[in-house]
């Protein structure tokens, strides 16, 4: 090969080393770490929006029994009403006047807009207030059942007119004229007249026999107490963070008969319309909606669920919700937080990782420099790198020796060589001839001694570097074998001398054989359950003293585990760290390993037990949920959701006991390892 064919081929090599570096330098922090964060932001918005839609549906829950509550209430008052001594005694006389004054007076003390006594013809004995007219409807499902022995409550429609029978008050109050809203179904109605009741009746005897029904009825329409009383429960002061707001709303078909949600400042939303497509999900289809929707004029996080009357149909929906726009600032703020320090964190280590690369490509191409120099007839060129201990330096100064031993060899035989040339000038011809031969003898020895050099130079990086190494691990294997039984002591350390040891082979290999750079990845393997906790203890050593906990063991899995060191250890570790801060005032912290079979699958349990402050039956409910915690400023409350998502992604489970004051357990079980 030409001497130029040789330059390139050098000069193509350190240029593939710089970029080769370079991508070491620059990948992890500008193309893997994005990734990771985007991944990682992804999944946190997921479960950011799945909080959100679990708390609206506890909160629909809470407004959901109370409105249970309500219609149980109603009718435990009336069924309490009818049997009592005082109406028995009032009906036996059969004097109307009396009873009219007694429903009138209970009616009053229940809060109820109507209290009537009925027989199974659908008379009206009596009632309170006096009817306007006594023709009302008589095939009330609840009225039915209460004749025939039974007492019942549901939400009924009543229209206008049965309404203007009971009494006028009630049609006038059930009244509401139609806003134009948003998003909704379009409609020709201007005015909503019926009127949505909590209707209850009670079995009860007129004497000889003569089964009666007690009806009572309370209006929803316009009931502010009612709708306010069940946003107070629902969303109680601080329970949403500042700026949001808390709405709950009763509707009549698809309109807002009571509602604390505000068209503007001062004026409630009464008569407003829900959107089409809560009402076709809910009216029509009968779902629960669970999902973010807009509300008159904003978006909250809203839950509808149908209410069904008594005959069995979808009459309305009873909605709770919180405005949405706080939430999606803190969001925005949160991921606009991370970006900025992302971008802080690149901007500050890329330069040093460039600084770091630098350091290894530049004394690399000063050495291909010098040897192209060389090639090209310059022996006195030298690489003239700063003495440096490491093994780039260390290659160098031996690539200046080298040159040195062949600038001097150089230097011999042209002196040589000018002693021949002088001597053949005075032999004969004979002699010029064989002088012209040594010459190209000569020649050849130089380009021998040239490719002998770079057979040096790597037999001296093998020499120099490998060597060391070798007898680095020889002798740690003499000290291990010297310790004998003692050396288990220092079983870590020695573990990590040997990784060490290995990895710089894996360098120097690397740096001989210009190989490509490896992609590291996590992968499972199996492990011995004891040993995973061993290494996990010198990681919190430092907190377990300080905190004065000690530490009982006890190991007698004899099973192997197949999962990732890492996060086996990131799992028993959160769990260590946790039963430390259950333990401020120091105490015992248990580590348990045994054998263990579930559900038929052969495995292995791993216990973490301290006697700490224990955890009471509600903390434990939630205690895997995202972002719940008992230590306020200490944690995010992700440590034991994430733990819990490692162990299930290996087919294993894990699980807690506590008391108050006792301390508290967990446990993880792993499938042995095929």
């Amino acid at each position: 090969m030409s001497k130029r064919a040789v330059s390139l081929v050098s000069k193509i090599t350190g240029r593939s080393v710089r970029f080769r570096l370079l991508a070491i330098a620059l990948l992890p922090m500008l193309v893997i770490l994005p990734l990771l964060l985007g991944v990682a932001i992804a999944r946190w918005n997921e479960q950011f929006n799945a909080t959100l839609i679990s708390k609206v549906n506890g909160d629909l829950t809470i407004a959901h029994q109370y409105l249970a509550r309500i219609l149980e209430y109603t009718g435990e008052h009336i069924k309490a009403l009818g049997q009592s001594a005082q109406f028995r005694d009032v009906v036996s006389k059969e004097e109307k006047t009396a009873l009219t004054e007694l429903l009138e007076v209970r009616r009053v003390a229940l809060r109820l807009d109507f209290l009537y006594l009925t027989d199974r013809d659908g008379n009206i004995v009596a009632s309170a207030p006096e009817f306007e007219s006594p023709n009302i409807r008589k095939n009330w499902p609840v009225v039915s059942s209460a004749l025939n022995g039974s007492p019942s409550t549901a939400i009924d429609i009543f229209t206008s007119e049965e309404l203007g029978a009971i009494a006028p008050g009630l049609t006038w109050r059930a009244k509401l004229e139609l806003v134009e809203t948003p998003n909704a179904v379009p409609t020709d109605r201007v005015v909503e007249t019926r009127g949505m009741l909590v209707h209850s009746a009670s079995p009860v005897s007129l004497g000889a026999q003569r089964p009666a029904a007690l009806v009572g009825g309370l209006l929803l329409n316009t009931n502010l107490e009612f709708i306010d009383t069940i946003n107070d429960l629902v969303y109680r002061a601080a329970s949403l963070p500042e700026g949001s707001q808390g709405t709950a709303t009763l509707f009549l078909d698809d309109v807002r008969v009571t509602t604390n949600v505000r068209l503007f400042e001062g004026r409630r939303a009464l008569g407003t319309r829900v959107s089409s497509v809560v009402r076709s999900a809910v009216l029509d289809q009968g779902k629960v909606w669970l999902d973010r929707a807009f509300v008159v004029n904003d978006w909250y996080i809203s839950a509808y669920e149908p209410i069904v009357d008594s005959y069995g149909k979808r009459v309305g929906m009873l909605y709770v919700g919180f405005l949405e726009k706080p939430f999606t600032q803190a969001r925005y703020a949160i991921l606009l937080t991370i970006l900025l320090v992302f971008l802080v964190m690149t901007a500050a280590s890329v330069p040093i990782f460039l600084r770091w690369a630098r350091a290894i490509f530049k004394p690399l191409e000063r050495m291909t420099d010098t040897i192209s120099k060389v090639e090209s007839g310059d022996l006195g060129a030298r690489t003239d790198i700063p003495v440096a201990n490491d093994e780039i330096g260390r290659v160098a100064l031996h690539l200046d020796n080298l040159l040195d031993q062949l600038q001097e060899r150089d230097r011999a035989l042209r002196k040589w060589n000018e002693e021949l040339n002088t001597r053949v000038d005075e032999r004969t011809r004979e002699l010029q001839l064989a002088n012209r031969q040594l010459e190209a003898t000569t020649k050849q020895l130089i380009v021998s001694e040239k490719l002998a050099t770079i057979g040096e130079i790597t037999a001296g990086v093998a020499h120099e570097i490998n060597n060391p190494v070798a007898v680095m691990q020889g002798n740690l294997d003499v000290v291990r074998n010297l310790m004998g039984d003692k050396a288990d002591i220092a079983r870590t350390e020695f573990r990590l001398l040997d990784e060490q040891i290995h990895r710089i082979s894996q360098i120097v290999t690397k740096l001989l054989q210009f190989a490509k750079p490896e992609e590291y990845a996590g992968y499972v393997e199996r492990h011995a359950a004891d040993n995973v906790i061993s290494d996990c203890l010198p990681l919190v050593r430092h907190l377990l003293n300080k905190a004065e906990i000690e530490v009982s063991r006890s190991d007698h899995a004899t099973r192997f585990v197949l999962m990732n060191r890492t996060e086996l250890q990131q799992v028993i570790v959160n769990l260590v760290v946790n039963a430390i801060h259950a333990m401020p005032d120091g105490g015992v912290l248990t580590l348990r390993s045994a054998d263990m079979d579930m559900d038929g699958k052969p495995g292995l349990s791993i216990e973490v037990s301290d006697t700490g402050i224990g955890m009471s039956s509600d903390v434990m409910q939630k205690v895997f949920d995202p972002f719940f915690t008992t230590k306020r400023q200490q944690g995010t409350g992700l440590g034991l959701s994430i733990s819990q998502k490692l162990v299930t992604r290996q087919g294993g489970k894990i699980s807690a006991e506590s008391e108050p004051g006792r301390g508290t357990t967990f446990t993880i079980w792993l499938p042995e390892a095929a």
